[in-house]
Parts: structure tokens; sequence; C-alpha cells
């Protein structure tokens, strides 16, 4: 009669090196991805002869304002019969 000896307990064995599991991948693009990010924030804010092109008419951000009126306009007159804009009455004018 032969005895069964017991194997020896194996700990769980890593993944080999260019085995990574799909959380491990992920982490790794997120951190690269904040670091890319947060590189982008670290300009200096611009010189002094860099701020006359920011002062320009055409950097602003709300545009030209005789333009935006012209705009509002042609809004208001396409959006009146339906009542879009503030006075109401049809697209014909009349009131």
């Amino acid at each position: 009669m032969t005895t069964l000896t017991p194997l020896p307990a194996q700990a769980p064995r890593a993944p080999a090196g260019g085995e990574r599991s799909l959380q491990a991948r992920a982490a790794i693009a997120l951190c690269l991805g904040l670091l890319a990010g947060l590189g982008g924030c670290a300009m200096s804010p611009p010189a002094a002869w860099e701020k006359g092109q920011l002062a320009k008419p055409a950097m602003r951000m709300d545009g030209d304002g005789l333009e935006q009126r012209f705009t509002q306009h042609i809004y208001a007159s396409k959006e009146n019969a339906s009542g879009g804009q503030s006075v109401g009455g049809g697209g014909c004018g009349c009131n």
C-alpha cells in the first residue's frame, strides 16, 4: 500500500513580464492621459508683445458687436412668426 504525500501549497503566480491585466493597462493609460493633460497647463502667461494679438477685436469670444446685432436681427425676423424673439406677430411685420 502506498501513501500519498500532500503537495506543497503553491502561491499564485504573478503574470509573466509581458502580460498585464486589463485593469493595470487602464490605470497606466489613465495616468499617462492625466500627465499629458496637466502638461498643457504649465504654460506661462502671454508676454507683453503677445498681448497685442490677443487684444484684437477678432479674438474676442463674443465676436464683432455689429455682426452680432445683424445676426440677432436676422434671427428675430425669422423667428417672430413663432414667438422666438421678444416681439410677437407674423413675419410680415404687422403686429
